[in-house]
């Protein structure tokens, strides 16, 4: 027991350092190579954090554990939504760039709902697979095209020195090599501290007699976005806040495209549970969705609004008990349906409406 309490200490520490370098590292190359943070987060930190999910569904696919691929992506990115923006706008209030509501957010819910759609037959096939995975090759391009056309102006940078500055010259960009490499170590370290710490957590558990289904549904699911969420939190401290958001935003889009995609393109069929498809991944559409009212009414995520998320993030880990309990009650499937999705419709709609009456009358009052 200590050993492991000891392994889980170590992985901690190498999780909040590996996220620290990651930050500093990504921050650093985005200035070295003339691109706005939001692009480095949305692509090589969160193609990054990525990672273990990628390696987690790819093996159970391999295996014939098609639930947990599937489960692995929709877990994911509804604990990437839910959780990590929640935590991270309770630290510090999120400022959202233009351009993930005008495009990164839009593609997110449009890539979640074509997995749906090709899910909705029961399997993804290898061709579908190969379509979702074609689709990183297209947006990633776009986005560096984006970063070069626009590098100082659509997409600003929050927490680094202005690119032009009249009060002083600007900061001289940081060595392309040292960046990369810090990147690389921070990964290294992130998938390093992320396995310690899930394998110490799990062999607490079983040695105090927590069941394996409830250590895959919490543990094991959480453990693969451990990632994501030490460099959100890690950035958000540091100011660096494109990044925290960027690096959700693109996780997601990476979990759907390359995980979801590349999985099944490898495996060649990925059987999708009847409950995924009726239930789970209009779950996870549902909060895609959720970003984009949010995002457009205040340009931020706002301390509540994170405070929001997480409530959302809470009530849908205690239904994924209570369904393990009990898998063939309706009642809990009307409450899920019926109630807790209207009325998160009806709060973001008042939202939308506030806000832009608000706007409405400062216009009026100039």
């Amino acid at each position: 027991m200590v050993v492991l309490i000891i392994l889980m200490i170590i992985g901690l520490v190498l999780l909040i350092g590996g996220a620290e370098l990651l930050v500093r590292g990504a921050s650093n190359l985005g200035r070295a190579i003339g691109m706005p943070s939001l692009i480095i987060g949305l692509t090589v930190v969160a193609f990054g954090t990525s990672a273990p999910e990628f390696a987690v569904s790819v093996k159970a696919g391999l295996s014939g554990s098609s639930e947990i691929a599937i489960g692995n992506v929709v877990g994911s990115s509804l604990f990437n939504v839910l959780f990590i923006l929640g935590i991270s706008a309770i630290i510090a209030p999120l400022v959202v760039s233009s351009q993930l509501v005008r495009i990164d957010v839009p593609v997110m819910i449009g890539v979640s709902g074509l997995a749906w759609l090709f899910a909705s037959d029961g399997a993804l096939t290898r061709g579908e697979g190969i379509v979702l995975f074609a689709g990183i090759i297209v947006y990633t391009g776009l986005l560096f095209y984006l970063g070069r056309r626009q590098p100082d102006q659509a997409l600003p940078t929050v927490g680094l020195p202005a690119a032009n500055s009249d009060d002083k010259p600007p900061a001289k960009p940081p060595h392309v090599i040292i960046s990369i490499a810090l990147v690389l170590v921070g990964f290294g370290m992130l998938v390093l501290g992320s396995q310690w710490l899930v394998d110490g957590a799990v062999g607490v558990a079983r040695a105090v007699g927590v069941s394996e289904l409830i250590i895959g549904l919490t543990m094991v699911a959480a453990g693969t976005s451990l990632p994501e969420v030490a460099t959100s939190v890690v950035a958000t401290i540091r100011g660096e806040r494109d990044i925290a958001v960027g690096n959700v935003v693109g996780s997601n889009i990476f979990n759907v495209l390359v995980v979801m995609g590349g999985s099944s393109a490898i495996v060649g069929h990925i059987a999708v549970a009847p409950e995924a498809i009726s239930f789970d991944i209009p779950v996870m559409i549902a909060a895609a969705i959720a970003c984009l009212p949010i995002f457009f009414t205040g340009g931020k995520i706002s301390r509540w609004e994170g405070a929001v998320f997480l409530l959302y993030y809470g009530a849908y880990t205690v239904y994924l008990f209570l369904r393990v309990k009990d898998a063939d009650s309706p009642v809990l499937d009307a409450a899920m349906i019926w109630f807790a999705l209207p009325a998160t419709v009806l709060g973001i709609g008042l939202s939308v409406i506030y806000t832009l009456r608000r706007r409405k009358g400062k216009k009026q009052h100039r």
